[in-house]
């Protein structure tokens, strides 16, 4: 609960500064090299992740001291906070109000923040007159934009709805997604726009096919 917790938070303040490191490359590419310097990056990555793990530590200590009797069984694929902390038979108030602080401090700046970027990028883009160079602002921002709405999107489907009997199963289907299914395709979106990848993946995809064409001519 702890690792899901801090690292679920943590990628939400990443993608905000992924988003804004688009917002700086389309809107201020000028001023690109001298703002997002790597010293500043290590800074965002640090804070983000440090910040994340301190925050959840201080919710996964309350939790600890909460008193647990009766079943000791969730309808969940994972140790979802909100339905551990259901299961006490003591006070939760503490814990609940902590819960709700840390996850509007968590997850409405960075979201407000994405939002606001890709708003401007999108107005830039809007402005550039030729198609070639619309089509390279977005292809810039568009790998990063599938994984904020495939991870915000399902975030809030899940939290959102009502949790009733009927959507039970679909909000456990939709936790697959921001839990499983984004940190998967993080690495193929964003592995597979580096050109060196794909000259390797390329040259791979031919070794491959030269030694099973090998193998099938013996």
């Amino acid at each position: 609960m702890y690792f899901f917790g801090s690292l679920a938070a943590a990628e939400c303040y990443l993608l905000a500064a992924m988003s804004y490191d688009r917002y700086l490359a389309i809107c201020k590419p000028l001023h690109y090299p001298t703002c997002m310097t790597g010293r500043f990056c290590l800074q965002l990555t640090a804070g983000s992740w440090i910040s994340a793990f301190l925050a959840i530590s201080i919710i996964v200590l309350f939790v600890s001291q909460l008193t647990f009797c009766g079943t000791n069984e969730i309808d969940h694929f994972f140790c979802e906070l909100t339905l551990v902390v259901k299961l006490s038979c003591s006070d939760t108030n503490v814990v609940e109000f902590l819960m709700f602080l840390f996850a509007s401090i968590f997850t409405l700046p960075p979201f407000l923040l994405t939002i606001i970027s890709y708003v401007l990028i999108i107005a830039t883009i809007l402005r550039i007159s030729s198609v070639t160079g619309k089509q390279k602002a977005f292809s810039t921002c568009s790998s990063h934009l599938i994984v904020v709405t495939v991870f915000y999107g399902t975030l809030m489907i899940v939290y959102v709805l009502p949790k009733n009997n009927k959507l039970r199963v679909l909000n456990k289907l939709f936790s697959v997604f921001y839990t499983i299914l984004t940190p998967m395709v993080n690495p193929l979106i964003y592995s597979l726009r580096n050109k060196d990848v794909k000259q390797a993946l390329k040259k791979y995809m031919i070794y491959k096919l030269v030694v099973f064409t090998g193998i099938q001519k013996e």
